[in-house]
């Protein structure tokens, strides 16, 4: 009686070890993608530069001289299609807060 339960629960248990496994494997790849391709390129380039002039290169949380973007929400599938909507000009020290 003990033998079924138990070998579900090793059964549940691999289950769910093998997909946080692939979900973490997809995390990174997305992540490396973002930071070694997308934020390089120069679709990023211009829409980096649309948002700091939008906010006329000033930060949204201190008011500070901006000269990054951060993003407010990130698009889930497809990686560079969030809108501008999503984005807002800060200063490094504001940036840094946000990531914290």
């Amino acid at each position: 009686m003990i033998f079924p339960i138990l070998l579900i629960l090793i059964l549940s248990i691999l289950i769910y070890i093998f997909n946080r496994w692939k979900f973490e494997k997809k995390r990174k790849r997305r992540r490396d993608y973002y930071r070694n391709e997308y934020l390089k390129s120069d679709a990023w380039k211009r829409k980096r530069y649309v948002v700091l002039k939008r906010d006329n290169w000033r930060c949204v949380y201190c008011g500070g001289h901006a000269t990054q973007v951060h993003h407010k929400k990130y698009a889930r599938k497809n990686i560079g299609k969030e809108p501008i909507e999503w984005l807002v000009s800060v200063c490094k020290t504001c940036h840094e807060s946000q990531h914290r």
